[in-house]
């Protein structure tokens, strides 16, 4: 079966550019995977994700959707100064908020319709973060090979980094929730699968673990061992499985 594809394409006055919004599937549970670094929308296509996510987009499982990675491309191509990318970070995140969830309630037809978030690597950092600040949207993550300390991507040095670069890094702002933001992240989870092989660091997924779970956010680390590699083909294989047993 031929799976349905769209794209939509708008003007984001937050980032102050045209961005677009890639939806494959006409039903089925919305999952909202972000590209690795600075990738695009179609990202995900290209590196074969929708190939092995089929049987689920055409059953009816899932919906997948992919918008581009805008503060990733920033921060990639060392656009303005690091007080600009720090920001762009922050908009991004607003933006998927305000921008990404309207237009997927309205694609699924329904304005309470929880949403879950997936990627790999730096979109692993922005899956996780979306569940953590904003629960009342996004009710679970599957966060691959996650990169959650982004401070070594910035020439910044320690007084240089803003509220904005901390409002968006979960290993930064989680310690300090309390009230109904924290009692409805304690209602969300998090898995964190990663591989132990080339150029992957496992630390970085259980340094998150032990922030979340210190305030009593359901989370697990999910070790794959040293001969799953920090690559398309490892996570290939992680998100159908995961998903599968999610969706079953």
């Amino acid at each position: 079966m031929t799976i349905h594809k769209t794209t939509e394409r708008w003007h984001s006055d937050r980032l102050g550019r045209e961005v677009m919004l890639a939806r494959w599937g006409h039903h089925g549970q919305p999952v909202l995977l972000f590209p690795t670094a600075g990738g695009d929308a179609e990202e995900i296509e290209r590196m074969w994700m929708i190939r092995v996510l089929h049987d689920l987009i055409a059953g009816g499982k899932i919906k997948l959707y992919s918008c581009d990675s805008i503060a990733g491309r920033v921060l990639l191509t060392r656009e303005g100064n690091t007080g600009h990318q720090m920001w762009m970070q922050d908009q991004f995140h607003r933006f998927i908020r305000h921008e990404v969830v309207p237009a997927i309630h309205m694609d699924c037809k329904s304005s309470d319709i929880e949403v879950w978030t997936a990627g790999a690597s730096i979109g692993a950092f922005n899956a996780a973060a979306m569940v953590c600040r904003f629960p009342d949207v996004f009710a679970r993550a599957i966060a691959m090979s996650g990169t959650y300390d982004l401070r070594r991507f910035y020439d910044a040095h320690p007084s240089q980094f803003t509220d904005h670069f901390w409002v968006s890094s979960p290993l930064h702002f989680v310690p300090t929730l309390s009230g109904p933001h924290l009692d409805m992240l304690q209602k969300r989870f998090i898995l964190m699968p990663s591989g132990e092989g080339r150029a992957e660091d496992i630390g970085e997924s259980w340094a998150l673990a032990h922030v979340l779970g210190n305030k009593g956010i359901p989370n697990r680390v999910d070790p794959w061992g040293p001969e799953w590699h920090h690559d398309w083909p490892t996570w290939r294989t992680m998100l159908p499985q995961i998903l599968t047993s999610w969706t079953s």
